[in-house]
C-alpha cells in the first residue's frame, strides 16, 4: 500500500479537528466558521431564509439539519448587498464585526486601555462565546447578551445591581433577527416576577416567585429530565434551567409571536418540539379576565371566571368583576381562602413578616384586599426567609391552575353577609340534591325490578 503523502496527511488531520476559538491572528471571514470542540455549536456568518441581502454573524447548533440560531451579534445591524464581512480579535481585547467598506457593524466593548497578547475567543460547547485572557479570565461572554434564546446553565438575573436589566428579546419576523416588541425578563418594580412585555406593556405574567427551587419539570419517554430554577445569589434572583445527562438539545425561546416556549430537538421526526408554551390558552394574557377576575385553568376549556363573592361587571370579563357585597371593614370582614391559585399583580412586598403577622398587616388595613403568604427557606440565601404580599385595592392577572399544581393559597378579603349568603344557598341547595339523588335511586331500583322476568322450573 502506498503510503499517503505528509502534506494529504496533514490536509485530513486539519480538516478533522474542529477550531473552536478566534485570536489576532487569526480572524472570522466570511466563509469561515468556528465549531465548539464537541461539534455541538458554531459560530460564522449566515443569511435568514427568504432573504438575500442581509448577512449576520451567529451561533447556531452545528449537528441539528433545521437551520436554529441561539445567538446574534448584529441583529439590528446586518452586513447590506451580500457584502463579505469580518470578525477580528482586536488588540485591545475586543470582537470587532465590519464589511467590506470597512465600517464597524458591532462590536464588544471591553474598555482595555492596552494590547493584551493571547487573549481568544472561544466557542463552548455550552453555546457560550467566551473572550478569554491567557490567564483563564472570562472579560466578556455571549450568555450576558442573550438574543430571543436561553441554553442549559446560561443565567438570566430577574434584578440587577447596575440597572441594566438583561432580557430575552424575540426576532421581528421568522426570517428578521432584528429587535422586536416583545421581551421576557424580569420585573423592573419587582424582582420576584418574570414577565413577556409587549414594548412597555405586559403581555404575559408568571405569579410571584414563593421560594421554590423547581419551578418546571418534564419527562419524556426518552427519559430526559428538564429543572427550571430561580436561584438567589447575595440579594439577585436568577433563573436558569438545567438538563439531565443524554438528554436531547433543548431551549428556552421568545418567538416573534411573543410566545415563550421550551423546546426539545426530536431526531425521530427532525423537528423542535414545544412542551411548555405560555401565554396558553388565551385567558392567559395579562389581565384578560380583568379586576377580580381569573383565567380558570381547571376548567376542560380554560375561561374566565370570578373570585369567589363576585359577579361579573358587565355582559363579558372586559371589565371584569364586582363585589356581590361591599366590604364594611373591621371585624365584618373575613378572608377566604382560595388554592391553587396565580397571585395577583401589583403586590406590595412587606418583608420580616410571620404568616400571623402577614394576615393582620392586611386585616388592620381596610384597602387590603388579599394577602399571601411563603416561606423562601428552600431556595433563599437572604437573612429574610418570608414573603409577604398584600394587595390595596384591585386584583388583576389571576389564574388557578389545574389540580393546584403551580399556584398557592391567595386570601381574599369578603364581607362576612357575602360568606353568609353562599352558606344559606348551600343549606338550600344541598338538601335538594339529597333528595334528588335518593329520588333516583328509588326510580332506578324500581326500573330494575320491573325488569326481572320470572323463570319457570321445570
Amino acid at each position: 500500500m502506498t503510503p499517503l503523502p505528509v502534506f494529504v496527511l496533514l490536509s485530513l488531520v486539519c480538516f478533522c479537528i474542529s477550531d473552536d476559538r478566534l485570536t489576532t491572528a487569526k480572524p472570522l471571514n466570511a466563509r469561515d466558521k468556528l465549531v465548539s470542540s464537541g461539534g455541538v455549536f458554531a459560530l460564522g456568518f449566515f443569511t435568514p431564509a427568504n432573504s438575500t441581502v442581509d448577512t449576520y454573524i451567529g451561533i447556531w447548533y452545528n449537528k441539528i439539519p433545521q437551520p436554529t440560531y441561539v445567538w446574534v451579534a448584529n441583529r439590528d445591524n446586518p452586513i447590506k448587498n451580500g457584502s463579505p464581512g469580518k470578525l477580528v480579535m482586536s488588540s485591545n481585547s475586543d470582537l470587532v464585526l465590519s464589511d467590506s467598506q470597512g465600517r464597524t457593524l458591532w462590536t464588544t466593548t471591553n474598555n482595555f486601555t492596552s494590547a493584551t497578547t493571547g487573549t481568544a475567543a472561544i466557542l463552548f460547547d455550552s453555546g457560550n462565546l467566551v473572550i478569554q485572557l491567557p490567564n483563564g479570565k472570562h472579560i466578556w461572554q455571549s450568555f450576558d447578551y442573550p438574543t430571543d434564546t436561553a441554553l442549559p446553565d446560561m443565567v438570566l438575573p430577574l434584578s440587577t445591581n447596575d440597572g441594566i436589566l438583561r432580557r430575552l428579546v424575540a426576532w421581528k419576523g421568522p426570517d428578521d433577527p432584528g429587535t422586536s416588541d416583545y421581551s421576557m425578563g424580569g420585573d423592573s418594580s419587582s424582582d420576584l416576577q418574570v414577565v413577556i412585555w409587549n414594548g412597555t406593556r405586559p403581555y404575559w405574567r408568571r405569579s410571584a416567585w414563593d421560594g421554590s427551587l423547581v419551578s418546571g419539570l418534564y419527562q419524556s419517554i426518552t427519559g430526559f429530565i428538564l429543572t427550571e430554577i430561580i436561584v438567589d445569589r447575595g440579594g439577585e434572583l436568577y433563573m436558569t434551567f438545567t438538563v439531565s445527562q443524554g438528554s436531547p438539545s433543548l431551549r428556552m425561546m421568545l418567538d416573534y409571536k411573543g410566545t415563550f416556549k421550551f423546546l426539545a430537538w426530536n431526531s425521530n421526526s427532525s423537528s423542535w418540539e414545544a412542551f411548555i408554551e405560555h401565554p396558553s390558552p388565551i385567558c392567559e394574557r395579562y389581565a384578560y379576565c380583568g379586576p377580580f377576575g381569573y383565567c380558570d385553568a381547571a376548567e376542560t376549556v380554560p375561561k374566565c371566571n370570578c373570585l369567589s363573592g363576585f359577579e361579573p361587571d358587565g355582559v363579558n370579563f372586559s371589565r371584569g368583576c364586582r363585589r356581590k357585597e361591599d366590604l364594611k371593614c373591621g371585624n365584618n370582614d373575613i378572608f377566604s381562602t382560595l388554592r391553587g391559585m396565580k397571585t395577583p399583580d401589583k403586590f406590595l412586598y412587606v418583608r420580616n413578616r410571620s404568616f400571623d403577622q402577614c394576615t393582620e398587616e392586611c386585616k388592620r388595613n381596610c384597602s387590603c384586599s388579599a394577602y399571601a403568604y411563603a416561606n423562601l427557606n428552600n431556595g433563599s440565601g437572604a437573612a429574610d426567609q418570608s414573603r409577604c404580599l398584600i394587595w390595596l385595592g384591585g386584583l388583576v392577572d389571576m389564574a388557578k391552575f389545574r389540580d393546584g399544581g403551580g399556584g398557592e393559597d391567595l386570601y381574599l378579603r369578603l364581607a362576612s353577609s357575602t360568606v353568609d349568603k353562599e352558606i344559606n344557598v348551600l343549606k338550600i341547595i344541598l338538601p335538594i340534591v339529597a333528595s334528588l339523588l335518593i329520588l333516583a335511586s328509588i326510580c332506578l331500583v324500581w326500573i330494575c325490578k320491573s325488569r326481572v322476568m320470572p323463570v319457570s322450573v321445570r
